[in-house]
């Protein structure tokens, strides 16, 4: 059985925009934000899927070194690549989608590593239930977009949650794995 846990995506999602250059708001641009999930199945193979559209903001000051982020996840994007799972996933075994259509992270706790965010804190609101999550980053950098002629700052963050926090506890008792890796590719523009 494969699941996935946005709640570790959404809070990558926003910490990766973080730019530690200057004080600012910075969006997740959707184009180059992708979160993935990761999941045992019975230790046979590996499960893995893709969240849907994520929108949110960061403000940052790296002075200050202080920051908020909020993000929102929609929760019809979920795939895949296997339409059955895929509704399945959707269903009230797992993420209950007609009742709870997006998963929020809203965090405002940054670590650092130099000048570069190492971590972000935060919590994640998914299934009507908030939890603490936090997301290390792989990699971080801001750099000037040639072509937006705009600070971009992202990086690569990861992080592994118990499903069960949220109530999802489908499968558990036939021995599905609750931890999930959550895996995010994230960029936010500064405007």
């Amino acid at each position: 059985m494969r699941f996935f846990t946005p709640a570790l995506i959404t809070l990558a999602i926003s910490m990766a925009a973080i730019n530690p250059a200057t004080a600012g708001t910075y969006a997740v641009d959707p184009s180059h934000t992708n979160a993935t999930f990761e999941a045992n199945h019975y230790g046979t193979s590996t499960n893995r899927g893709r969240f849907g559209k994520v929108e949110g903001t960061v403000q940052f000051d790296r002075q200050a070194r202080t920051g908020a982020v909020n993000v929102s996840i929609d929760m019809l994007g979920l795939s895949t690549g296997t339409a059955a799972f895929d509704k399945h996933l959707q269903s009230p075994d797992f993420f209950n989608v007609a009742l709870h259509p997006s998963v929020k992270f809203s965090g405002d706790k940054l670590s650092f590593n130099g000048d570069k965010v190492a971590e972000v804190s935060g919590v994640l609101t998914m299934l009507g239930k908030t939890h603490p999550v936090t997301l290390k980053a792989i990699q971080f950098n801001c750099y000037t977009n040639p072509m937006l002629k705009r600070e971009v700052c992202g990086g690569d963050f990861e992080a592994t949650i118990d499903r069960t926090q949220w109530g999802m506890d489908y499968g558990v008792n036939y021995g599905i794995t609750k931890s999930v890796r959550i895996v995010i590719q994230v960029e936010a523009i500064a405007q």
